[in-house]
């Protein structure tokens, strides 16, 4: 071997450092492919199925048409059966009353839960909302069903002058603890904005659409709604 040839041959530090170089890098590719798969979806639920809504008056859709709400519009969007099971002025412990009764008589399979807002409304304590939100969730897994958390904003004089309500905190830690999807930002993305409001509580017409195409983004983006 000439001297030239022995020049061109790394040295085994070389060598080890870029083994190490090209093992960091896998390793770098790697975590972005976990990163960018993330969390797997969802089972699709195909249309006819079964789905209950279970809410207050946002769900109910005060102010407007039951056509106009966005459990409807929902149904519209994905040809489930959409039971809208909203009632107005209903509380989280009411809707965890009238619960047994609605899995019973329409047996969804996905049960969709917006509930806290008139709880918060009655400045009722909030680990009294939190305990009848893991009880409704406890009790739609022990139906066999399967649950999606809708974050209520929380009442603030300052966020709807500034159209800027947000998500009460306690969703976030009640969807974690169940190990089930929250979708934290579409009633208050709505709420927040005047236009899409009948009154200061509740979506208008327009509103509703907007709730129900956020809530079907969200959905597909979960897996359930295709």
């Amino acid at each position: 071997m000439n001297s030239a040839d022995r020049s061109r041959k790394p040295t085994p530090l070389k060598q080890w450092g870029a083994d190490m170089i090209r093992l960091w890098l896998l390793l770098l590719a790697a975590t972005l492919l976990l990163a960018a798969c993330g969390k797997a979806k969802e089972a699709a639920l195909p249309p006819g199925s079964p789905v209950l809504a279970l809410g207050d008056s946002l769900t109910a859709g005060n102010g407007v048409s039951p056509e106009q709400a966005w459990p409807s519009l929902l149904a519209g969007r994905t040809g489930w059966v959409v039971v809208n099971g909203g009632v107005s002025g209903d509380t989280s412990g009411a809707a965890l009353q009238r619960l047994p009764a609605l899995l019973e008589e329409h047996r969804p399979v996905l049960v969709l839960v917006a509930l806290g807002g008139n709880d918060m409304l009655r400045q009722l304590p909030q680990a009294e909302t939190i305990a009848n939100l893991d009880r409704i969730l406890a009790r739609i897994k022990a139906h066999g069903a399967r649950a999606v958390l809708l974050a209520t904003p929380r009442p603030s004089a300052a966020g709807a002058v500034f159209k800027n309500l947000s998500a009460a905190d306690f969703y976030q830690d009640v969807a974690d603890r169940h190990k089930l999807p929250l979708i934290r930002d579409a009633l208050a993305e709505v709420l927040s904005n005047p236009e899409m409001k009948g009154d200061p509580l509740h979506p208008n017409a327009a509103g509703h659409t907007l709730l129900a195409e956020k809530l079907f983004a969200e959905l597909k983006s979960i897996g359930y709604a295709r």
